[in-house]
């Protein structure tokens, strides 16, 4: 079996959710989706003020909620199920030529200014490339597909993968902000597999990704 610092494999006899995960993936397949509304007033005041884009802000907070709950984080490596140590966002990247987008990719780093500065490098050299995927190439094995759509908001969003086989990472969308009262929130939705993850562990996530947006001097 596969083992290093980035992958561990799943032992089936002792993992608790053994019995749910053959439920629902061989009894009753079954993913849902989670939409939420975050606010992000404090978050998007600070990143103006100091120069920072939101998008990879949004990109690095939502991969960094998931690293401390090992179910967001299930996924299969070379046929072997298994946690892994932190996830890879994915995101897409819209032409303005011909309205399509190509999907791009850049490895997460603990510090936000060198995760930053990594992704402004990859979209300089591949977010002009066109394609399915950028030409940076296929994402790493624990990409997970984190977007936006900014032309929008939405009260609700279902996304639906049509039975892709063993993909378990959760998938993300934002919307449009929206100002309420002096407050400006962004909707979310979030979409698991309920073989590996419940309503539990998006509690923990969206607990830590609020706290994250509400002191952005912490990471900044």
């Amino acid at each position: 079996m596969i083992c290093d610092e980035g992958f561990v494999p799943i032992n089936m006899g002792t993992w608790p959710r053994a019995q749910v995960f053959y439920y629902y993936t061989q009894i009753a397949p079954t993913s849902y989706t989670v939409d939420v509304r975050m606010d992000v007033t404090v978050l998007r005041h600070k990143l103006k003020q100091r120069g920072f884009k939101f998008f990879p802000a949004y990109l690095w907070l939502v991969t960094k909620a998931m690293q401390g709950i090992d179910e967001l984080k299930v996924g299969m490596r070379d046929g072997v199920l298994g946690t892994w140590k932190q996830l890879t966002p994915a995101y897409p990247q819209f032409h303005q030529d011909d309205k399509t987008t190509s999907l791009l990719w850049t490895e997460f780093r603990e510090d936000f200014s060198g995760f930053y500065e990594n992704y402004e490098r990859d979209v300089k050299a591949h977010g002009n490339s066109h394609g399915v995927l950028s030409s940076k190439g296929i994402p790493l094995s624990n990409a997970y597909i984190i977007s936006c759509i900014p032309w929008f908001t939405f009260q609700s969003f279902s996304l639906h993968n049509h039975g892709i086989k063993d993909y378990y990472f959760p998938s993300f969308e934002a919307g449009k902000f929206v100002e309420e009262e002096g407050k400006v929130f962004m909707p979310l939705s979030v979409t698991v597999h309920h073989a590996t993850a419940d309503g539990y562990q998006l509690k923990l996530f969206f607990e830590s990704l609020q706290g994250t947006m509400n002191h952005p001097e912490e990471w900044l």
